[in-house]
């Protein structure tokens, strides 16, 4: 995953972002007669031969006798959709998605460490004069006199980042089954290297 420009029709450039999209497995189909809901467990990398454990083997056994390719599978993914088209063993390639589509996709954002209220949230932060010292990105009075005590969500320093986002009705540019590379308009969440999940987000096709 990565990200560069394409050059539209008007000679203008876009910022997109490359991403490998496969080729993904379907290891499991689900059924609301037999697991109460619809969906459709996924599977993509690859594991060295030997590494992997007898029950991660053991579960990917029917998905590998429908097809030798989807065998030592690193991540596992489950999308819920109302009605699954697809049978276990299948080979999910970029072309399921095509030029103009609208999609989601979810990931883990960039970590930032520990940061403070100023840069965590915004915060003005205390002013450069008048007796202060030390103070200018201090987050100020955290409590107040009653009840006594700092109140839940307080918006205080800490951990920022590396959380799940999810960025909505981004637009392909170009899907290249080929390669297995999907060219998405504009940024994705996390970094080179993340997983990210890439779904349909247009109501009428519910089955990408």
């Amino acid at each position: 995953m990565k990200m560069t420009q394409f050059f539209g029709t008007d000679g203008q450039a876009q910022p997109v972002t490359l991403v490998e999209a496969g080729p993904c497995w379907v290891i499991q189909v689900k059924t609301k007669d037999k697991d109460g809901y619809s969906a459709v467990q996924v599977g993509l990398g690859g594991i060295k031969d030997g590494r992997m454990k007898k029950a991660q083997q053991g579960h990917l056994n029917k998905a590998v006798v429908q097809n030798p390719q989807a065998k030592n599978l690193k991540y596992l993914r489950e999308f819920r959709l109302e009605n699954p088209e697809f049978k276990v063993g299948d080979e999910i390639k970029a072309d399921i998605f095509k030029e103009g589509d609208k999609v989601k996709v979810s990931g883990l954002s960039k970590g930032k460490g520990f940061a403070g209220v100023v840069k965590r949230h915004g915060f003005g932060g205390g002013p450069k004069t008048h007796g202060q010292k030390h103070s200018l990105r201090a987050p100020g009075s955290i409590g107040a006199t009653f009840p006594e005590r700092v109140p839940k969500g307080r918006r205080m320093a800490g951990r920022m980042g590396y959380e799940q986002v999810t960025t909505r009705r981004l637009k392909i540019i170009k899907a290249d089954a080929a390669s297995n590379i999907l060219a998405i308009l504009g940024a994705v969440p996390g970094r080179p290297g993340t997983l990210v999940a890439i779904q349909s987000d247009d109501r009428r096709s519910l089955n990408k």
